[in-house]
Order: C-alpha cells, then sequence, then structure tokens
C-alpha cells in the first residue's frame, strides 16, 4: 500500500459509511466498491437514476430524499459536490461529529490503497477510455478494480472490484478534483474549453492538466494535441505518445470506417502489431481506442489480446448507446455529450450511418457552459437535421447568465423546444420513421426519454 495521507486513515477505522447523493454516476462506483470491501453503506438521493438502482439491487439501503435521520449509526458521511452545506444529512453529521468527506477525497483515498492506479484525464473520452482499458484488463485476467463515469455493459456496472493491484479511474478535472488522486500511470486525452467559469484561461486549464501527468511514473498522451504536449513540457513522467502523427510511438494507420466502426492498423514505432475494427462509430474513438491499446501494451498485455478485447468493446452507458428501433421503425440511440466539441464528434459519426435524417434531442446541461459556449452549441447542433431542445438543466448553478434553450433555437432551422420528457417520446413516436435516427443527447437526465419510449 502506498503512503496515506491523514485524511485516508479513517478508512482504516469505520465500517458503517453513509453516502449523500449515492445515485450519482461519481458516486455509486464508490458506494459499491466499498459495499465489495465489507464496509456497511447507506445513501440517499433526490432522484431516481439507474445507477441508483444498480446500487439498491447489491443490497445497500437507500433512502429517497434527504433528512436527517437517514445518517444515524453512521462512523463516516460523503457527500458530492453538488449537495450543498445547508443539505439536511450534512448538517447533522456537522451537528454530531461524524466525520465527514467529500466524493473526490474518497476517490483520492482508494488510489492510494493500490499499488498501479491508472488515471484517465482529458475534456473528452474519459469514460469511453476508462470503459476500454477496463474491458481489457478483465477479458484478459488482470482482476482490476474500476471506477468509470458510465455503465460498461461487461460488467453491468460503473464499477468492479478487483483482487489485484490495479485500479482504472475515470479522473475529472472539474475545479481541480482530480489532483486529489495519486496516479502511478495518467493518461491525456485532449485539453479543451471546458470548465473556464472555473479555470478561467486555457492556460489554467492546460496548468492543471500538467500537474495531474505530472504525479505519475508514466504518462500516456495524445501526441497530436498541441495543448496537450505544452502540458507534457518539463515534467518527469515517462512520456508515451498515441495518434495518427508520425512522432508518435503508438500510431494508427490505414484508417477507413466501415460499417460498425472504424478499421486501422496499429503501430509501434515502425512495428505493425496488428489491425482493429472498432465495433463503435466515430474517427474520435480512434483516438480512444489507441489511448486504451498504449495502456495495456505498456501493462503487458498481448497484441492480440487487447485488439480482440477492444473490438468486442459495444461502447460506455450512454455513449452513443444504442437503445433500440421503436414507434414507425426509428432507430433511438442515448449520448452523453454536452459539450459542443462531443456534439460534433457523435453528430459526425452518426452522419456517416446509413439513415437519412439525425434527429438530436439535446437537454442543454449548467447555465455557465450554455452561455460561455452559446456559439459553439449552435453551430455544433447545426449538423443534426432536426434539433428538439429541452429547457437548461441548471445542475449544481443558478442561472445569473440570463441565458436560456431559446438562444439557441433562435439560431437553427428545424427546430423545437419541448420541455416535458413524456411530449418528447409522444412527438418522437408520432412523427419517426425507419429512415431516422434520434440521439437523445446531454449531461443531465435526458436519457429517461429513452426509458418513456422503451415503455410505451
Amino acid at each position: 500500500m502506498k503512503q496515506l495521507r491523514e485524511e485516508d486513515k479513517i478508512l482504516l477505522s469505520v465500517k458503517k459509511i453513509h453516502m449523500i447523493g449515492i445515485g450519482g454516476s461519481g458516486m455509486c462506483p464508490l458506494a459499491e466498491i466499498l459495499f465489495n470491501k465489507g464496509y456497511t453503506v447507506t445513501g440517499s438521493d433526490n432522484n431516481e437514476s439507474d445507477p441508483l438502482k444498480r446500487v439498491m439491487v447489491k443490497g445497500i439501503k437507500v433512502f429517497m430524499g434527504h433528512n436527517a435521520q437517514n445518517i444515524n449509526g453512521a462512523e463516516l458521511v460523503v457527500y458530492s459536490a453538488a449537495i450543498k452545506d445547508d443539505n439536511a444529512e450534512l448538517a447533522a453529521a456537522k451537528e454530531q461529529g461524524i466525520p465527514t468527506m467529500e466524493r473526490s477525497f474518497l476517490l483520492g483515498a482508494l488510489t492510494r490503497m493500490y499499488e498501479n492506479v491508472i488515471g484517465v484525464c482529458g475534456t473528452h473520452g474519459k469514460t469511453s477510455v476508462t470503459s476500454m482499458i477496463t474491458q481489457v484488463l478483465v477479458l484478459c485476467g488482470k482482476d482490476p478494480t474500476a471506477v468509470i463515469g458510465g455503465k460498461l455493459p461487461l460488467i453491468g456496472s460503473n464499477s468492479v472490484t478487483g483482487q489485484s493491484d490495479l485500479m482504472v479511474c475515470e479522473a475529472c478535472e472539474f475545479v481541480d478534483t482530480f489532483l486529489k488522486l495519486s496516479p502511478d500511470i495518467s493518461v491525456l486525452l485532449n485539453i479543451d474549453n471546458d470548465h473556464l467559469d472555473y479555470f478561467k484561461t486555457m492556460e489554467n486549464l492546460t496548468n492543471s492538466f500538467k500537474k495531474f501527468i505530472g504525479m505519475s511514473s508514466v504518462a500516456v498522451v495524445n501526441g497530436d494535441d498541441d495543448l496537450v504536449k505544452a502540458a507534457t513540457n518539463g515534467i518527469s513522467a515517462q512520456i508515451i505518445t498515441f495518434g495518427f502523427g508520425e512522432n508518435n510511438m503508438y500510431k494508427a494507420k490505414n484508417e477507413y470506417s466501415s460499417k460498425r466502426g472504424w478499421h486501422f492498423d496499429i503501430f509501434k514505432g515502425e512495428e505493425k502489431l496488428g489491425e482493429i475494427e472498432l465495433s463503435i462509430p466515430g474517427k474520435h474513438n480512434v483516438y480512444n481506442a489507441l489511448a486504451a491499446f498504449s495502456v495495456c501494451h505498456y501493462l503487458g498485455v498481448e497484441s492480440g489480446e487487447i485488439i480482440d478485447a477492444l473490438q468486442k468493446f459495444g461502447g460506455a452507458g450512454r455513449r452513443f448507446e444504442f437503445i433500440g428501433e421503436f414507434g414507425n421503425g426509428f432507430t433511438l440511440a442515448d449520448d452523453y455529450a454536452h459539450h459542443p466539441t462531443e456534439i460534433t464528434a457523435t453528430l459526425s459519426a452518426a452522419k456517416q450511418l446509413p439513415f437519412k435524417k439525425v434527429v438530436c434531442v439535446f437537454q442543454p446541461f449548467t447555465f455557465s457552459r450554455t452561455a460561455l459556449l452559446l456559439n459553439e452549441f449552435i453551430e455544433a447542433l447545426k449538423l443534426a437535421d432536426e434539433v428538439v431542445l429541452t429547457e437548461i438543466m441548471g445542475s449544481r448553478e443558478k442561472n445569473v447568465y440570463g441565458v436560456t434553450s431559446q438562444d439557441i433555437a433562435n439560431k437553427l432551422n428545424n427546430v423545437k423546444i419541448i420541455n416535458e420528457f413524456s411530449e418528447i417520446a409522444d412527438y418522437l413516436l408520432k412523427t419517426k420513421g425507419k429512415d431516422d435516427l434520434v440521439i437523445t443527447m446531454g449531461g443531465g437526465d435526458i436519457y429517461k426519454v429513452c426509458h418513456i419510449i422503451e415503455e410505451k
């Protein structure tokens, strides 16, 4: 075990942990890992969700709604970043002298309990790459522990608890939470203009990524991204690069779009290690697969085994996840894209598929992102043949920007705003047919439209 920080040591002395906001994508995998490690875990949440159902199925007691009595018997209370100081349970814990820990500190503590931690960071693709690496390591018998921001179909969950010293975790840059982790191998996928309400400048954002990869002994990085290359300047970690450029250690060559996804050859230096055909669309997934391949190859997994596992990868939950065919035969998919670059990548991939019309059902996520990147959102959504917008999901924010979904709609042609999810489902079922691909998209709860359609 690595050297624990003082705040980590409480995990060695408690057995009963209560988690506020347990259904969040960042909280539920930690709840599952703690439960699997023998802790007694309880939790609470205001909203029903798929992750919440999964932790309940495992036998974790969950309270709907926040109430001071929910923490009775807890020796440690963990809370997500979205929980405010006046939350009834958090306030009760402080009044009663029960230790509290924010979710990122818990994840950081867990990373110091494994000898070989792979931390995947970057503005886009973290969940996909964390899922890919986990899939390879699980299928190749490496028995990892993993914390993923979306459900990996192979394990049916956001997490897996293994017995080896390997841990794979998604490392989010939001308010610098990833700097609480202790990665041994860091993966930096890309750097783009997100969370600028916090970072203010791209230089500050780049420097935070530099700090993160600088904490590791090995940094696996996108050698085609100029900001990523700037982040590697002056760090002491061994640098492994991937991409299309000839100067990268791991390269994709002879790439082309096939029926299911992109086909390409993988080279290390001048040596061809194999060829791979992905089962997920979008050229951005070539980068994601190269990142996963580079990490696993460095860990000593055979090229053929890595390729076989990646070819079986059908995507992470909410990452261009095909749901099925409904109504008059339209195809329904769901995607977590909530930044213009991600929307562009997903819609570009969708336009390459054999559909006559791509319909994007988009729920803008956070007022700050929508306001700061308004023009970029408009340009990205123009790729769709039709756009259905909901109101902005503010999440942790108040609308001090005065921005609305109408500001996006004003600059699009074939667009309508429908706020009620049930009305969106009815509209799609009545108007879309077999030549249409409908993608629900956003970082909030827009995926619930898919559930409503499935149940009708």
